[in-house]
């Protein structure tokens, strides 16, 4: 059976990871990984406090060695939600970094230090025999937006299928440097900045806290790839006009990708036209890992998350359950999927595993368009980015990224709330570049009417001095009324 991480199996002496000063080659992570995958061997599941240090991902790869179920812990989990996952996971040990100071709902469970040391003495530790692809890889836990968070199980299987497909999108080799400073407790941090590189025996530099410096240094430095969200592209292209380095090593770069969150338009063009180097973006979901990208060797169209994936069948459909057969950017439908890169369950909840497919699709929740060539365009979230407005279904998306353009405009969000006579109006949340002298809500929806459809101006303007956002950047819409 084909390992999940051949240049690991091989023990190749080159680079793996990098935190930091910390570092491991692929032999010295064999040894540092293969010790705890030993002692761990034959447990129900174990914890991970994912901190973004290179002891977190010695853990993670140990427990895929180990073919034990692992579940990261996002380490700013509040009380409630933090207790809620262990009860729900009970994993029988937690893994650390030695030192770390946990809190009472992991420190009450049997403890695995995890060292960073690659020195052995006498022979190397035995790598366990491959697990079944079907085997449980990793359970990581949802946002919980609409309740306690559920974990979805994901296979080996979820894990070799997105990562082989983004080897084909991506041309990923084991000659790309991967530079990010991305959370180690879900997908985009974990799976693609960190598995992602080892799958394809090439290695990552990890940040640790994101900084346009870091990302400067790493690209002018042999890295080839960078990953981020958006909230860390709009700040590499709000620094650009001043820091001709970091134009310089994002021209260099081979690709950067954005994920996690839609970038805005205007965020694309700024990064384009001062460095030559247009962002990809992909879309994927804790369940789904990747649906879709813009290829490596396609047109980097703003505003799109490009084609699926190899292996990912992809359909939209109404609200009546029929499929959207329009392919002309304008036909809203809910994103469902299918494929070997899906989840097989949320652990302990039946009902709610049953109750996300239709017919073995997938439902989302993502609300999408397709344009003429298939290209995928997300206007939002079904539950708070879909607007029924005067009998017009409107994505909040289009309306936020022509926002962002009018130049008074810092951030922005848009929602619906109840009209009597529209169904729903349209509600800009605006954060104003000077708050002194913000865009009137006329001067808004005249600058969104003159570049969308009249029925898409924003009818109400509300001025905040930021947007609530989450660990990954999202704006919480939910946490403006929503």
């Amino acid at each position: 059976m084909t390992p999940l991480f051949p240049a690991l199996a091989a023990r190749a002496d080159r680079p793996a990871l990098r935190f930091g000063e910390r570092a491991l080659t692929y032999a010295g992570l064999a040894d540092a990984a293969g010790a705890p995958a030993v002692r761990i061997a034959g447990a129900r599941r174990v914890a991970v406090w994912a901190t973004p240090t290179l002891a977190t991902a010695v853990g993670v790869v140990a427990g895929l060695l180990a073919g034990v179920p692992v579940v990261p812990v996002n380490p700013r989990s509040g009380a409630r939600e933090l207790a809620h996952i262990v009860i729900d996971s009970a994993p029988d040990l937690v893994l650390a970094e030695a030192g770390a100071v946990l809190p009472p709902a992991l420190a009450a469970l049997e403890r695995v230090d995890i060292g960073t040391d690659h020195a052995t003495a006498g022979a190397p530790v035995a790598l366990p025999p491959e697990p079944s692809p079907e085997a449980p890889a990793l359970i990581v836990y949802t946002s919980g937006t609409t309740g306690p968070p559920k974990g979805a199980v994901l296979p080996r299987r979820a894990l070799t299928a997105t990562l082989d497909a983004l080897e084909d999108a991506w041309r990923w080799t084991a000659d790309d440097v991967l530079v990010h400073a991305l959370p180690l407790f879900h997908v985009h941090g974990l799976i693609l900045g960190v598995l992602g590189p080892l799958r394809r025996g090439g290695s990552v530099r990890h940040l640790g806290r994101f900084d346009t410096d870091g990302v400067t240094r790493e690209l002018s430095s042999g890295a080839t790839m960078l990953f981020g969200v958006p909230t860390m592209y709009h700040r590499i292209a709000e620094a650009l006009a001043g820091d001709p380095a970091l134009v310089k090593a994002l021209a260099g770069a081979r690709l950067l990708v954005s994920g996690s969150a839609a970038l805005p338009v205007h965020d694309h063009r700024r990064i384009t036209a001062a460095t030559g180097r247009a962002v990809v973006e992909r879309y994927g979901m804790t369940e789904t890992l990747m649906n879709t990208s813009v290829r490596a060797d396609g047109e980097p169209r703003a505003g799109t998350v490009g084609l699926p994936l190899r292996g990912v069948e992809l359909r939209l459909v109404e609200e009546s359950g029929d499929p959207v057969e329009a392919y002309d950017g304008e036909t809203v439908g809910e994103i469902q999927v299918r494929g070997p890169n899906l989840f097989t369950a949320y652990l302990n909840r039946p009902d709610a595993t049953e109750a996300a497919f239709t017919d073995g699709w997938f439902r989302t929740g993502d609300m999408a368009v397709r344009d003429p060539d298939g290209y995928v365009r997300i206007v939002g979230r079904k539950a708070t980015d879909l607007i029924k407005s005067g009998g017009f279904k409107i994505g909040a998306g289009e309306i936020e990224n022509v926002l962002l353009e009018h130049p008074g405009v810092r951030e922005a969000a848009v929602t619906g709330e109840p009209d009597a006579d529209l169904g729903e109006r349209i509600v800009a949340w605006i954060v104003p570049r000077d708050p002194g002298l913000p865009p009137s809500a006329a001067e808004l929806a005249d600058h969104v009417a003159g570049q969308l459809a009249a029925h898409k101006r924003p009818r109400v303007v509300r001025y905040l001095d930021a947007l609530p956002r989450n660990d990954m950047g999202k704006v919480m819409k939910r946490s403006l009324g929503v």
